[in-house]
């Protein structure tokens, strides 16, 4: 069209969420949607915009679009650790497999980015075992001797 009817101008939609409002915002001039704060997949993983485009000319009639947007997870959450029981001392003649510390590992990125490992140091007489998804034990793995070490300091690392 020429003249007013062929200006085109372009806004949100009413039928766009009062969330999708305070995160996107349209050019008036160029329909570009562009992004007013940062993205966090762990509190909206996908956007419905309504985008409304309207000629400024006397018959004005506005024509609507819905816009999807997905977000795609990053991996930016490190893993919380979440300590269920621990045995603050532990008898020499603990049997091998006695339980020392029970805890839990999550991480609230999705899929591949919310995994978590958990490891300790090699050289200790302990280990991790995982019976379920993200619970762990540390157990006694070798015959404890307080002549050699009289206590231990255990790291775990969970990524």
């Amino acid at each position: 069209d020429d003249g007013f009817n062929g200006e085109i101008t372009y806004s949100l939609g009413s039928h766009t969420s009062a969330r999708a409002r305070e995160m996107f915002e349209v050019d008036s001039k160029t329909g570009e949607i562009r992004l007013k704060e940062k993205l966090d997949y762990e509190e909206n993983n996908a956007f419905e915009i309504n985008v409304q485009a309207m000629n400024i000319g006397s018959d004005a009639f506005p024509e609507h679009c819905d816009v999807l947007v997905d977000i795609i997870d990053v991996n930016d959450n490190a893993p919380e650790v979440t300590l269920t029981s621990l045995s603050s001392t532990v008898s020499e003649d603990a049997p091998v497999g006695t339980v020392v510390a029970l805890f839990s590992a999550t991480d609230k990125d999705s899929e591949r980015n919310g995994q978590v490992q958990c490891e300790i140091e090699k050289k200790l007489p302990f280990k991790l075992d995982s019976s379920m998804k993200n619970y762990y034990e540390l157990l006694v793995q070798h015959q404890l001797n307080r002549e050699n070490a009289s206590q231990y300091g255990v790291t775990i690392t969970c990524t």
